[in-house]
């Protein structure tokens, strides 16, 4: 079992309490002071005070076990709009945002996300219009912000 395997099993059971979901476990950073990520997320999105009492707990139970020797720096954060859709989980998670499909070659379309069946997905355009793509089809969906329609609710003048 490797470190983020055991970072994983420590920090599972204190973002499950919150209904948030662990994405990712990352350890990286040099030689005098490692880097520890931890990438969580939800529906909706997690707040500040849930993130600080993930890491709180997250800090106690890894310096008890004493995982990682030496100084570490501990990360947690949700992930940003570059985060890939690639999962049931992801692509349900943001069900009903706005996602931006990017293909080999442009351009890329963007739109409301429809959900993924199998290995389909389909994203409902500024125009009503809907696609469906074949995930094998396009490079990367992330999540994008429609401005557009924050412009028309008054948001941005």
């Amino acid at each position: 079992m490797t470190t983020e395997d055991k970072i994983r099993e420590l920090v599972t059971p204190i973002a499950d309490e919150l209904g948030v979901e662990v994405l990712k476990v990352s350890l990286g950073g040099g030689k005098r002071t490692r880097l520890v990520q931890v990438f969580v997320d939800c529906k909706g999105g997690v707040n500040a005070d849930d993130l600080a009492r993930i890491s709180r707990g997250l800090a106690l139970q890894m310096d008890v076990e004493d995982l990682i020797q030496g100084k570490y720096n501990l990360e947690v954060t949700t992930p940003g709009f570059d985060w890939p859709l690639e999962t049931q989980a992801d692509f349900d998670r943001y069900l009903g945002d706005w996602i931006k499909v990017v293909f080999e070659n442009p351009p890329a379309i963007e739109g409301e996300n429809l959900g993924l069946e199998g290995d389909c997905f389909g994203l409902r355009d500024e125009k009503g219009g809907e696609h469906h793509f074949s995930q094998a089809d396009v490079v990367k969906v992330i999540r994008a912000v429609n401005w557009k329609a924050i412009s028309k609710a008054g948001k941005i003048k």
